[in-house]
């Protein structure tokens, strides 16, 4: 056992003498510091006194049964990972143990390895939980907000911006390039506010066709029109008490416009084809890639809707104006998409990296997580390399230093390993030969870098 499950605390509840002392023994063995109560009182006043990290609890004893400690302990918000055992277990037992707050459910009689290994599914449970604690609170101080992440200010202001509006009603305006995370921000604005219980409901203006999007934003009654065969409540009913995110508002037809507006207005719906009317508690959110204030001078979209919209508005800069963002950005998506594809690809080559940081990114964060998406796949290696990125990202690099590194080669495979032997030997230089040095100044691991000098021959 390791280290650091030596030190887990177990309590055992059960009324049996024998099986307390069998457990007690064998859990010992295997490194824990195990205690034991009789019954579910004896157990919560253990449990009052000091912490355990596993409570393993018989189901069927007396003075207090294992579903009443159970509930309990949730209702206490005592910490500890549940699991139940019961000589008289069927899967209602089971169902409703788990639905109480249990992790797992063991019948008796069972064999001594198969409680070892139950806790130990539940100890890797508890690290895996603690490790997402871990990423999670690393994200929060270096910047993030709603599972956005970025350290540019202009992202940082826009943070600023999601936490200050969240939790009014107040209708958002999100304008910015494709890709730029709008949707992100509209999800943000939702699950960081008061209206988190409440339904989150996107819709793509553009993506339906206009005969269909009235119907799907405001519902229709049976016998509305030819395919009407039963009443369909509309996305606004949907998204009653939550929110409703209109993306790519700008391509919304003028007649939906007007009917748009008036339901904004009055907080009420009317399916097509139907009589009555419905109030609807609904905070609207919508998202455009178009500059609306063009689109009102041409006459394409209303002027009063647009300031119905634009009560608060928020403005995502394009990736290619926080430079910054672009390795913290790759590194995320390196990781999500390792995990994701189960492949051992460790960092980003110095190359890579500065590839991807001298490309302008029309396709802006979107196109960046595909190309990382991308290069995952095609790696083999404990580095994801120039090799693994897209001609066009490689096209971009600046000229000058670059290009004298490179040398007069036109193989983009040649040149990236050129570039890479060039920055290597530069903070070897740096460094007066410290490997451990060098890789931090070239943002790989140690290991990457051992890699790099055996593959190019400068041990």
């Amino acid at each position: 056992m390791k280290k650091s499950e030596a030190k887990k605390r177990i309590l055992v509840v059960d009324d049996e003498e024998n099986l307390r002392h069998m457990l007690s023994v064998v859990l010992k063995k295997q490194g824990y510091m195990v205690e034991s109560a009789a019954h579910g009182g004896e157990a919560l006043e253990l449990l009052a006194a000091g912490g355990y990290d596993f409570i393993l609890s018989d189901i069927m004893m007396p003075v207090m049964d294992g579903r009443a400690l159970l509930g309990e302990i949730s209702r206490l918000g005592i910490g500890g990972t549940v699991i139940m055992m019961s000589a008289y277990g069927d899967i209602e037992t089971a169902l409703e143990c788990m639905q109480k707050g249990a992790y797992d459910y063991i019948s008796k009689p069972f064999r001594n390895d198969e409680i070892v290994l139950v806790l130990k599914k539940a100890v890797e449970r508890e690290r895996l939980k603690e490790e997402n604690r871990r990423l999670k609170e690393e994200l929060r101080l270096e910047g993030s907000c709603g599972g956005i992440i970025s350290r540019s200010p202009a992202m940082l202001e826009v943070f600023s911006l999601i936490r200050r509006v969240c939790d009014y009603r107040t209708t958002v305006l999100i304008s910015g390039e494709s890709g730029t995370g709008k949707e992100l921000v509209a999800r943000a604005l939702h699950y960081e506010g008061a209206r988190r219980g409440g339904p989150f409901v996107a819709i793509n203006c553009a993506a339906i066709p206009e005969t269909l999007l009235e119907s799907e934003l405001f519902g229709h009654a049976r016998g509305a029109f030819t395919d009407a065969i039963s009443d369909k409540a509309g996305l606004f009913e949907q998204a009653d008490g939550g929110t409703l995110f209109l993306d790519e508002i700008g391509e919304m037809p003028l007649s939906l416009q007007v009917k748009l507006l008036r339901v904004l207005q009055d907080e009420e719906v009317r399916r097509l084809g139907g009589g009555v009317t419905k109030r609807v508690d609904v905070r609207v959110v919508s998202a455009t890639s178009r500059r609306l204030e063009d689109e009102v001078a041409s006459g394409r979209f209303r002027e009063d809707l647009f300031f119905r919209l634009n009560v608060f508005a928020i403005s995502l800069p394009p990736l290619r104006e926080r430079p910054e963002d672009i390795p913290l950005l790759a590194e995320h998506f390196l990781q999500r998409y390792c995990r994701r594809f189960v492949k051992g690809v460790e960092s980003l080559s110095p190359g890579a990296m500065a590839a991807m940081s001298a490309y302008p990114w029309p396709g802006n964060v979107r196109e960046l997580e595909n190309v990382i998406e991308r290069g995952v796949i095609l790696c083999d290696l404990p580095e994801l390399g120039v090799a693994q990125l897209p001609e066009r990202v490689l096209a971009s690099r600046s000229r000058g230093d670059e290009l004298l590194m490179v040398g007069e080669s036109l193989s983009i495979k040649q040149s990236g390993e050129a570039l890479e032997r060039a920055l290597i030997r530069r903070a070897l230089e740096k460094t007066g030969g410290n490997r451990t040095h060098a890789a931090r100044l070239l943002e790989i691991s140690h290991r990457a870098l051992l890699y790099k000098l055996k593959e190019y021959g400068l041990e």
